[in-house]
């Protein structure tokens, strides 16, 4: 029989941060040995792993690290908002977003490849799975943002919407925020209507004027131009972050509230959850599942 005591089960549990009765377990099916008890709770944290894989995964946070001229921007995702809010789970995504700071990957798939910078030992995708297994829900990292320079970033709504800039200029760092918290706000698409495609502009105005065409009482070429030119203008305010209205103070652009003190450089939007799908939970099915019915 295996001979190991509670505070050897109270240690694997420190170690893993696996729950007690799978330590115990784990040190029957190993006889005692602690390293082979490691061993079998990291194997069984990669099979709990696979069968969540197939779950959905659309709640999570967007987290931000700074540190100097390196600025992270993340999305990590797990099945609900509850497990979202908890500090086990934030804590998972700040050491991610410092992973990024420190190792600089270029894909999500090469940070999954990575050590760990605080355990060179373990592999990113290794600690995640063993969140995995702690937590109980599946965990995905799915997109982010490395900055080099000038950054700043902004989280809104305790990480429902995140944002990361690059500026160029005088460091200004409550302005620089301003402008970060105006594209939480505003959503602008591209920094200054240099940016915009202008193949799309074109088509956008060909449309607009053969709609003023098509009208009851047609109006000259002068003045179905003249208000093309005035719908074109107003979608570069809304998509142009130059040439919103300042969220707080309505009166100025944000060109404006800058005043050349720095140059938007780029910036990066996150949205937690769009575009995925969400889950659909069957409270009745749920119910009856758990009723054995």
């Amino acid at each position: 029989m295996a001979q190991f005591t509670a505070k050897d089960v109270m240690t694997l549990r420190e170690m893993s941060g696996a729950g007690m009765m799978d330590c115990k377990k784990a040190l029957v099916e190993s006889d005692g040995d602690m390293d082979k008890a490691m061993d079998y709770l990291r194997e069984k944290s990669l099979a709990a792993s696979a069968k969540k894989a197939a779950r959905i995964a659309a709640e999570g946070i967007v987290g931000s690290y700074v540190d100097g001229s390196v600025g992270v921007l993340v999305e990590v995702n797990c099945e609900t908002d509850f497990v979202a809010k908890t500090d086990a789970f934030k804590e998972l995504v700040n050491t991610i977003a410092q992973q990024i700071a420190v190792k600089n990957p270029a894909t999500v798939e090469e940070l999954m490849e990575q050590t760990f910078f605080g355990n060179e030992s373990e592999t990113i995708a290794a600690m995640i799975n063993a969140a995995v297994a702690k937590i109980g829900e599946k965990i995905t990292v799915r997109r982010f943002t490395r900055y080099e320079g000038n950054v700043d970033t902004y989280i809104h709504l305790g990480g429902k919407i995140g944002v990361i800039i690059r500026v160029d200029g005088s460091v200004d760092k409550e302005a620089e925020h301003d402008v970060a918290m105006q594209i939480a706000a505003a959503k602008p698409t591209c920094v200054s209507r240099d940016e915009v495609d202008q193949g799309e502009i074109e088509k956008e105005r060909e449309i607009l004027r053969a709609q003023a065409k098509n009208e009851p009482k047609p109006k000259p070429d002068a003045i179905i131009e003249k208000m093309v030119q005035g719908r074109i203008d107003k979608y570069y305010k809304e998509i142009c972050l130059l040439e919103q209205s300042f969220v707080k103070d309505p009166d100025k652009t944000v060109e404006q509230m800058i005043n050349g003190r720095f140059r938007v450089l780029s910036f990066v939007r996150y949205e937690m959850g769009e575009g995925l799908q969400k889950r659909e939970d069957n409270f009745c099915e749920e119910v009856m599942s758990q009723m054995g019915k």
